[in-house]
């Protein structure tokens, strides 16, 4: 075996630790250099996002390979059997999300090198601690540490959010630590709540003792499920709990909203993992609990993002409002308990996270060129005058623009081609319009309402009142999402004449062209990724195999020590 050989061997059993610590050993070392050392922190930043991409590809790879729940699949840190010690677990979700989530930590990490880390100081520490917190709250299978990977994770982004300073900011943070602290507190009684009833927080253990719960405890074990997952739902922006996001995220800098876009995302991976896991098909009385409520309020979110979307002027409170309308999708179809319709929501999950992350980074580009004030038509200079003045009416049969050119054959800058083509495919993936991966998606869940076991409408299988509801919003609130962005498109590209074109650097045009091309991957990979995401959901509603990996996971023997007395040493002749 050759030397990489035999180091890979050693190292590929510990790569599950590696998305925690990297982006931890990073924030540490950035946070030894002085501040003036913006662009070498800004370097260090990137390459720890860069490896941490490459990571959660290895870790992807795996969780495909056959046999992947063993050793690899599960990593025992304290070397304490579950449900004793603390678990970290690797299977096709959790992969599914480290990748997600290091593409658009890479994407914003790039654009945010562009200007926006100068804003302000601990930029990059507070952006690898987020990383930190996503990627732990991804890959552990305790709910202890589920709180502390999201306390992690919150307390990075509040110094983000905060990270540009104005007061529009401080006030949407405030409100945003403070309805964060409610959710905690909610999380904290939920769980103790839980481990008062069971005596364990280990995931796997927990799945384990739903159908040995007493009779006369399995309404507080209800209860204690309803308060966690009130504080799930509050991550979630489920509403009316998600007053808070569209004021937070709109108001933060471009790169900080793009990343936020994944923290509603952890929220339902939250609700979906412990959903499964618990009120599975398997887990007697309690089977399905809360599918109702999951379902009301997913669509009730669907109907606020996407009115919301209608009636929102700004491209900050567009993108929010998306993510929104994201969130209430993925929480009605998790209601269903449904393996198809969970195989649609996992893929639609991809597309729409990484369209919403693209909008925010847009507003920002498409904002700074609306208000750099260079070169206004006079009829622009103030709303009161919409209209143009006679002696700018161009001759009949003559396109003019405003200095007298002709407008017929002039070449469009590529700045505003990429702009504009950019803002397209974002509304094509957030509409849900083919041929971007938002129609597949939404076309994979509305196949899994109207046709259930995968059969024909012969055999009379209907979806039900609540699949009707879900199957008219996901038209609907596409239709909506349509005709605001649209709007939007008209009002900053079309209507908006005497402008300088944009000035565009390749650190912020290349995050956005990597995000779509990302889009576009999942279109021409569709198949095999649908093909994942069945088999992802397969596994999630079958959780008998994660739950066996996880308890029966055994600590690495310790080596045993010579306990043969050492021999004396001889005397000095």
């Amino acid at each position: 075996m050759t030397f990489t050989g035999f180091l890979l061997d050693r190292l590929m059993p510990h790569l599950i630790l590696a998305p925690i610590a990297v982006p931890m050993v990073a924030a540490g070392l950035m946070l030894l250099l002085r501040e003036e050392r913006q662009r070498t922190k800004a370097a260090l930043n990137i390459a720890a996002t860069l490896i941490g991409l490459v990571v959660a590809v290895l870790l992807l790879v795996q969780a495909m390979s056959p046999g992947v729940q063993t050793s690899l699949g599960v990593y025992l840190p304290g070397n304490w059997p579950a449900p004793y010690g603390i678990v970290l677990a690797i299977d096709r979700l959790s992969a599914m999300m480290l990748v997600l989530s290091s593409t658009v930590a890479l994407a914003t990490v790039l654009f945010s090198a562009a200007r926006w880390h100068r804003a302000g100081v601990h930029f990059h520490p507070l952006f690898q601690f987020q990383l930190m917190g996503l990627a732990g709250a991804f890959l552990t299978a305790d709910l202890f540490n589920l709180f502390v990977f999201f306390e992690i994770m919150l307390a990075a982004s509040y110094g983000l959010l905060l990270h540009g300073s104005g007061r529009q900011r401080v006030s949407a943070g405030l409100h945003y630590i403070a309805i964060n602290l409610a959710a905690s507190s909610l999380f904290l009684i939920g769980v103790s709540m839980l481990y008062g009833i069971t005596g364990t927080l280990n995931m796997a253990d927990l799945a384990q003792s739903m159908t040995r719960i007493a009779p006369a405890d399995r309404g507080l074990l209800h209860a204690a499920a309803a308060v966690l997952a009130v504080a799930f739902l509050i991550k979630a922006a489920v509403w009316p709990l998600n007053f808070w996001l569209v004021p937070a995220y709109s108001a933060a800098t471009a790169p900080v909203g793009a990343l936020f876009a994944l923290m509603t995302k952890v929220g339902v991976y939250s609700v979906l993992r412990l959903w499964t896991l618990l009120f599975g098909a398997e887990s007697g009385e309690s089977a399905l609990f809360g599918s109702q409520w999951l379902i009301g309020g997913g669509l009730l979110t669907m109907v606020f993002g996407a009115v919301g979307m209608l009636g929102s002027q700004r491209l900050g409170h567009l993108a929010g409002f998306s993510a929104v309308l994201s969130s209430g999708t993925l929480v009605a179809a998790v209601g269903f308990g449904h393996s198809l319709l969970t195989a649609g929501l996992l893929y639609y999950l991809l597309s729409s996270t990484l369209a919403v992350s693209t909008l925010f980074l847009l507003s920002d580009l498409i904002d700074r060129w609306r208000n750099d004030g260079a070169h206004r038509a006079p009829h622009e200079q103030t709303d009161d005058a919409p209209f143009l003045s006679p002696d700018l009416v161009p001759a009949e049969g003559i396109n003019l623009d405003d200095r007298e050119q002709a407008l017929i054959g002039q070449v469009i800058p590529a700045a505003s081609a990429f702009l504009g083509l950019a803002f397209v495919a974002c509304t094509l993936v957030i509409a849900g319009l083919p041929p971007l991966p938002g129609f597949v998606g939404k076309f994979a869940m509305v196949h899994a309402l109207l046709n259930p076991l995968g059969l024909g409408a012969s055999h009379g299988l209907q979806p039900g009142a609540a699949g009707w509801a879900l199957v008219a919003l996901l038209v609907g609130s596409g239709l909506l999402a349509l005709i605001a962005l649209t709007r939007s498109g008209i009002r900053h590209f079309w209507t908006s004449s005497g402008r300088a074109s944009p000035q565009l650097l390749v650190l912020e045009g290349a995050p956005v062209a990597l995000l779509l091309l990302a889009c576009a991957a999942l279109v021409w990979q569709a198949g095999a990724v649908m093909r994942y995401t069945q088999a992802t959901a397969d596994a999630l509603h079958a959780p008998a195999t994660y739950v066996r990996a996880i308890m029966t996971a055994a600590p690495v023997p310790t080596p045993p020590r010579d306990l043969a007395p050492a021999s004396p040493q001889e005397p000095a002749q």
